[in-house]
């Protein structure tokens, strides 16, 4: 993957770690595939459950009465780090990508911000640490990420390549998609008219992999204004998107699968999901709501 034809963003920040902030709600932020691959690799090695208590969560927006931290711009120009500057080209790349597509829409897109932290960070939906990995604050309208994630990413699950950290990224701001558009209203309206939010048939499996598809559709994209993937990109977000799927997960922490608390969906949906987008390049193709997820 060129990565480095994406444009810069002017978006990202980073804070110096720390906690405050109140607790950290599950309910609050949106898990992507960093967050649950992080929590199955903790529970590997403390023998304990510690994905269960996150596929038990809502998807509404939850605020809390904590500060957030100070903050510092990233000067994507002149980053000065690798990793910095792949986050900054691919920030910017989802900026231009939605801009040009909420402008063809007659809306406006507004870009959210990605906060880089390292330990933890306090943010509108609570304090969280590393280990949740990766995630979308829809109370602040920040994507939050630890960039040492990435090397978890290859090492530990063997999802290496470019492409598999951009579909991290490309995931998170998917939710931020969704924020804009009203799908959180819509979801949070079901869920009191008593519509279930776990379940291999909820809700929030179903805002889950509609964030996929948004990422296929920006991955689709932005492959036409840059040509920028190269053989086996596509194939690496692919082995990433079905790494984290809560059967695959599920198997590895309990020994057997439990669809009655899924959250995400399975291996199988989250690869056809992001397919879909990336074949169609239109949210049209993204209805997951409708029909089987």
């Amino acid at each position: 993957m060129d990565w480095q034809k994406g444009e810069n963003s002017d978006n990202v920040e980073e804070g110096s770690g720390g906690g405050g902030g109140g607790g950290f709600q599950p309910g609050g932020v949106h898990l992507g595939l960093g967050g649950l691959l992080i929590l199955l690799v903790l529970s590997l090695i403390f023998k304990r459950d510690l994905i269960t208590p996150f596929l038990g969560g809502g998807v509404g927006v939850q605020q809390t009465s904590g500060q957030t931290q100070p903050t510092r711009a990233v000067s994507c120009q002149n980053p000065g780090d690798g990793q910095i500057a792949f986050a900054c080209h691919i920030m910017g790349s989802t900026e231009k990508t939605w801009g040009d597509y909420f402008a063809a829409m007659g809306k406006t897109y507004v870009d959210p911000k990605l906060h880089l932290f390292q330990g933890e960070v306090a943010t509108a939906c609570g304090a969280a640490s590393t280990a949740v990995g990766p995630f979308y604050c829809p109370g602040d309208r920040k994507v939050y990420l630890d960039l040492g994630f990435f090397q978890e990413l290859q090492d530990r699950f063997h999802a290496s390549g470019d492409f598999a950290r951009a579909y991290v990224i490309a995931h998170e701001v998917g939710h931020h998609v969704q924020n804009l558009l009203g799908v959180f209203d819509k979801v949070r309206q079901l869920q009191q008219q008593g519509y279930p939010m776990d379940g291999a048939d909820g809700l929030s499996v179903r805002q889950e992999l509609q964030a996929d598809c948004f990422a296929g559709v920006w991955a689709n994209r932005t492959q036409q204004r840059l040509d920028w993937l190269q053989a086996g990109d596509v194939e690496s977000a692919l082995n990433a998107a079905s790494a984290v799927g809560d059967d695959t997960l599920q198997k590895e922490t309990e020994g057997r699968v439990m669809p009655d608390t899924f959250t995400h969906g399975t291996s199988a949906q989250r690869v056809k999901w992001f397919k879909a987008g990336m074949q169609s390049g239109d949210i049209r193709s993204c209805n997951t709501f409708a029909g089987e997820p």
